[in-house]
């Protein structure tokens, strides 16, 4: 599993991609992701961008649950990876919650970014929420 990092400084933005504020945004931030991939030179391994895919819906997902209702997206990438950071208005941090296996309320989100990701970095930017910043190999 992933460690997570904490920072309390502010992040850096290589430009949005995307801000949405309702569950309707969570497909379109899949497809972008996947865009993003599939534009890439060389383009990924199909399983990279599968994970891709995942991780910004379960973090863009995760920021409209828990992280004050709307969110920013960015995708950028290095020769060795592909990086998602989705800034939120809440200042408070993930948290690994008990998975619910029954009642269908959540609780894999985080844990499953923390697996697939090689680097996970939250930052906190006083006044202005927090950014995850996730890295998957290339």
């Amino acid at each position: 599993m992933t460690e997570t990092t904490t920072t309390d400084t502010g992040s850096a933005s290589s430009g949005v991609i995307l801000e949405a504020d309702s569950p309707a945004g969570v497909p379109r931030a899949r497809d972008i992701a996947r865009s993003f991939a599939d534009g890439l030179v060389p383009v990924p391994a199909t399983e990279t961008a599968e994970t891709l895919a995942l991780v910004v819906t379960e973090l863009t997902t995760n920021a409209l649950r828990h992280g004050g209702g709307r969110y920013t997206l960015e995708l950028s990438a290095t020769p060795d990876t592909v990086n998602v950071a989705v800034s939120d208005p809440s200042p408070a941090p993930p948290r690994m919650r008990t998975p619910d296996l029954s009642g269908g309320t959540g609780g894999f989100g985080w844990r499953m970014v923390r697996t697939l990701t090689s680097s996970l970095t939250v930052t906190f930017d006083p006044g202005q929420g927090k950014t995850i910043l996730a890295r998957l190999p290339r």
